[in-house]
């Protein structure tokens, strides 16, 4: 078993390393770049043997299982085998060179991913440009190796291959009227894997496309951007000297454009920028290691993506219109359309540090952002919270003394996990009506969350604070009592982030995690979102039915009978997490995955792999997004990602225009629609759908009907026009 663990990590090793190249985990062009490297048999052995000796090596050493299996540690051992068997005449001697160049690719793979790798930057193929040079440098004292003449003779090799079919479809190909600037196109990419041909151009353009639509439009604008770049400097692109090494452009433009940045208008606009630079680079460069008879190769397309990435490291702002991939999914399109979910989701940045709101109950917010009393200016960004009565009163009796007061005294409770940074204890309460400006907060905890993020808690009860300087706080836990301390003419509970730990520090934009909002309109369910201003909020209150039906516990196995359009069928479910901590419910019988997400508060599937008839992408479509906490009437919303729901002839066309606008569109939303027994909840119904639409036209509709049990989710029920499915949940 050992043994063909080894193999199969190996043997995916491989596969992968070939569309490592343009950032891609493509099976389909995977195949087409093994074919095209063997269009010289040789050159094709020497990179494979090269993939080898790296991946084997890695394997022996006790590498990373996962990084062999996905072709990081073969990539650049690719480049290396292909450049020296391109070069060379084949021999023993070759191959041996070869080996123990794989060798030594791997072992600066793994130093420039520790070294570099502390900085969250990828190597990229930096490792394959100095294994080839110093082997370049090292070949003058190899005596054994002979100069290959194969290039000269390309026709010889093509009719090796292909017999006289394919030499005449290459003549035929060569006799097309293309414009030179075209040509070089497709040789700029053939050069990528040591093949100075057009019809390898044309093979490599054509699996881009497939592969993506984005990266195939990356590498033409990032291609053509470089041409009229040095049209308008006065030199040529289509000299032989720059058409080998014209591939920078390309790869520089998928890179920034598509793979390291979310695809939008704006990394279209800094791959054509950024271009320019990359030629400057290239054409300097050149001239000084023509000093040593060396080719720059992908050097300026290394320096240039690597100073980019690490310039936004930089940033001390998030800006929509210029986003990093936070998770990749090596596929622009995908990671344009998970970003827009997650976008959609989590607010301005779905790495937010979840804020609750830090009261129990129904609270009103008597003065929000930008109030007409204090909120001003540095300190607009903040909440002033009070409790009202059914008659919009915040007191009962007179209100004559600060025990009249409906929020006075009642427990607060610290909104996320943190350290408390500062207090202020001991400032004495006001009488009603009266405020101490001296003491403008009043008593205060100021809580550190995360770094830069900071909850300050103002007006709070003399003498009921509970925790001290340096305790460590949790979500929920009671830290003081609502008071009248400070600038305050009558009890309320004042509530800012902000970035600094000193009392009184500007505030900061910052949204609250989960919360119900009800007004005029009804119940809203809101997330990461500014409580505003008028209207009564409350944490969710987390329901025990739903919570249970959505808690999946890893190694838990669901077994499900359900029938599909009269036809009975059984199916069984395991819940797994992977070495990164991904949740994920599997189906061994459709080969399929729905990863979860759940904060306690709110479950919802992330991602969906495998067969979209399987009854789990039914589950992940209706169970799309479900809020713990039961409110009748309660409605939710969300977005699917378009590449979970389109086929991939749907989306070709709306793949091209994705990063500029979307006429496509998915869309789920959900209904509370009963609860049996507020105090002992046995059943609860949900009603759930998906719709897709094309330019506002509707193309697809499901509809669910979720019915949770005192053992969890009891039966779901699936409808559309052709499928009429009814699962019961018989276990798990």
């Amino acid at each position: 078993m050992k043994i063909k663990f080894a193999i199969i990590t190996i043997l995916k090793g491989i596969v992968f390393s070939y569309p490592n190249i343009f950032f891609s985990k493509s099976k389909i062009f995977a195949a087409l770049l093994i074919l095209l490297t063997f269009i010289d048999p040789y050159t094709g052995i020497g990179g494979l043997l090269c993939i080898v000796t790296a991946n084997t090596a890695a394997y022996l050493i006790g590498l990373n299982v996962y990084k062999i299996s996905g072709g990081l540690y073969g990539f650049n051992a690719l480049l290396v085998g292909l450049g020296i068997a391109s070069f060379y005449s084949p021999s023993w001697e070759l191959y041996s060179v070869i080996v123990f160049s794989g060798l030594l690719t791997l072992f600066i793979t793994v130093a420039l991913e520790g070294i570099i790798g502390k900085y969250a930057l990828p190597f990229l193929s930096i490792p394959f440009l100095l294994a080839l040079w110093v082997v370049q440098l090292s070949s003058s004292e190899f005596n054994s190796l002979g100069i290959s003449e194969r290039g000269i003779y390309f026709l010889n090799e093509l009719y090796f291959i292909g017999g006289k079919e394919l030499v005449d479809i290459y003549n035929n190909l060569s006799l097309i009227i293309l414009p030179a600037s075209l040509k070089t196109y497709f040789i700029s990419l053939g050069a990528i894997f040591f093949q100075e041909n057009i019809i390898a151009g044309i093979i490599i353009s054509f699996g881009l496309l497939i592969y993506s639509r984005i990266a195939f439009s990356l590498s033409l604008i990032g291609f053509y951007a470089a041409y009229f770049f040095f049209i308008f400097i006065g030199s040529d692109i289509t000299q032989a000297n720059y058409t080998y090494i014209g591939f920078n452009f390309i790869l520089t433009s998928i890179a920034i454009g598509g793979f390291f940045m979310i695809p939008s208008r704006n990394s279209y606009l800094w791959a054509i920028l950024i271009i320019p630079v990359t030629s400057i680079i290239t054409i300097g460069s050149s001239k000084i290691f023509n000093t040593w008879h060396l080719s720059v190769y992908s050097l300026p397309f290394n320096v240039v993506v690597l100073l980019f990435i690490y310039t936004l490291r930089f940033r001390t702002q998030f800006l929509k219109y210029i986003s990093e991939v936070a998770v990749q999914q090596y596929m622009p399109e995908k990671n344009l359309y998970n970003y827009l979910i997650n976008f959609n989701r989590f607010s301005k940045n779905f790495s937010t540090f979840p804020i609750k709101l830090s009261f129990w109950g129904e609270w009103y917010v008597e003065q929000g952002h930008k109030g007409e009393i204090t909120h001003k200016d540095e300190w607009q960004h903040a909440w002033d919270f009070t409790i009202r009565s059914s008659d919009n009163k915040t007191y009962i009796s007179n209100g004559e003394s600060v025990a009249d007061y409906l929020c006075y005294n009642k427990a607060v409770i610290a909104p996320a996990y943190g350290i408390v940074e500062e207090i202020i204890d001991g400032v004495p309460e006001n009488t009603i009506g009266n405020v101490n400006l001296n003491q403008n907060w009043g008593n205060v905890i100021v809580i550190k969350h995360a770094d830069f993020l900071y909850s300050a808690l103002c007006h709070l009860k003399s003498g009921s604070i509970k925790v001290i300087k340096g305790d460590y706080v949790k979500p929920g836990q009671i830290i003081a009592s609502v008071g009248n301390s400070g600038r305050s003419p009558e009890p309320h509970l004042h509530i800012q982030l902000q970035a600094t730990p000193f009392v009184g520090s500007k505030t900061l934009l910052y949204p609250i995690n989960h919360f119900i909002s009800k007004n005029k309109n009804g119940i809203i369910f809101n997330s990461f979102d500014i409580p505003k201003q008028s209207t009564v909020i409350t944490n969710i209150e987390i329901n025990a039915l739903l919570k249970k039906a959505f808690t999946f516990i890893p190694g838990q196995k669901v077994k499900i009978n359900y029938t599909e359009n009269k036809i009975e069928k059984n199916v069984s479910w395991e819940v797994i997490t992977d070495i990164y901590n991904n949740t994920y419910i599997y189906c061994e019988q459709s080969k399929s995955y729905a990863y979860i997400y759940s904060d306690g508060t709110l479950h919802f599937f992330k991602h969906f792999e495998g067969n979209k008839n399987s009854l789990l992408y039914y589950f992940y479509l209706g169970c799309y997004k479900i809020s713990l906490g039961f409110y009748k009437n309660l409605k939710l919303d969300d977005n699917y990602s378009l590449s979970e729901i389109f086929s991939l002839p749907k989306l070709v066309i709306q793949d091209f225009f994705a990063p500029f606008f979307r006429f496509m569109s998915a869309h789920y939303n959900i209904e509370y629609e009963y609860l049996d027994d507020n105090m002992s909840p046995t059943k609860i119904l949900l009603k759930s759908n998906t719709s897709a639409k094309i330019l506002k036209k509707e193309i697809l509709h499901f509809d669910f009907n979720i019915e949770i049990g005192q053992n969890g989710i009891a039966v779901f029920e699936v409808k559309s026009n052709n499928i009429n499915i009814r699962a019961v949940f018989v276990e798990g």
